[in-house]
């Protein structure tokens, strides 16, 4: 039985050629001295600038600017209500795919590992590439069974993904630390910061496991999500 084909990210972009068209037929319009149009257009090259600048310029995901923006926000807003998630996903030997199948390569991997991770969020989550091949999910008004569930598709889907298309041999995992607990804000630490080192610390507990792991607190100890091999 032949396996179904993969639907792979494309490679090129299009923000800012928009920008560009966008700034071009502004210089235009100003020319023929149509200013209410040209103002129309530079309006519209701004907002794709400031859109741009929350972006992952490789990834089109959220950068690490919108998530500390953002998470700071979200906090505030569920403070005391213990219904926010943090999950910080790193690819699992990345550096051995950059070595062995090329920096091209592992650009691509990083793009559809992104698309991968935003499938299926719950409203209001968004995700977030943190630096370098590390990436958050932000799981707000989810419980902490919900957020390990989420977090576990994810990391499924991605092992589960047909990488061999991309390049023979090329296989893929992740990694993933999930945080859902909350505490008042400190005068040196914030609540954010806070959240994303229990998150970190997660993570590694997932890697020290065996990679390919998802990891969690419950109230006793870190548990790491059991799944076939």
């Amino acid at each position: 039985m032949s396996q179904p084909k993969a639907a792979l990210v494309p490679s090129q972009a299009g923000p800012s050629d928009l920008l560009a068209l966008h700034e071009s037929i502004a210089g235009l319009l100003a020319t023929q001295g149509d200013w209410r149009r040209a103002y129309q257009h530079l309006r519209a090259a701004f907002d794709i600038s400031h859109a741009g600048s929350l972006r992952d310029s490789l990834t089109a995901s959220y950068n690490r600017r919108y998530l500390d923006q953002r998470l700071h926000g979200l906090l505030a807003e569920h403070q005391g209500s213990g219904g926010i998630a943090i999950a910080l996903i790193d690819l699992d030997l990345f550096k051995h795919v950059n070595d062995t199948f090329g920096h091209p390569v592992g650009d691509d991997v990083l793009r559809q590992v992104a698309a991968l991770l935003q499938e299926g969020l719950p409203t209001g989550a968004f995700c977030a590439r943190y630096g370098g091949e590390e990436f958050a999910l932000v799981l707000p008004d989810v419980d902490a069974e919900t957020a390990v569930k989420i977090a576990e598709d994810a990391r499924a889907r991605v092992a589960r993904f047909p990488w061999s298309r991309l390049r023979p041999g090329l296989r893929v995992t992740i990694s993933v630390g999930i945080a859902h607990e909350t505490r008042p804000s400190s005068g040196r630490v914030t609540e954010a910061e806070w959240q994303l080192v229990r998150a970190d610390t997660l993570l590694y507990a997932a890697k020290r496991a065996g990679r390919n792991m998802v990891a969690y607190r419950d109230r006793e100890s870190i548990q790491i999500v059991e799944h076939p091999q």
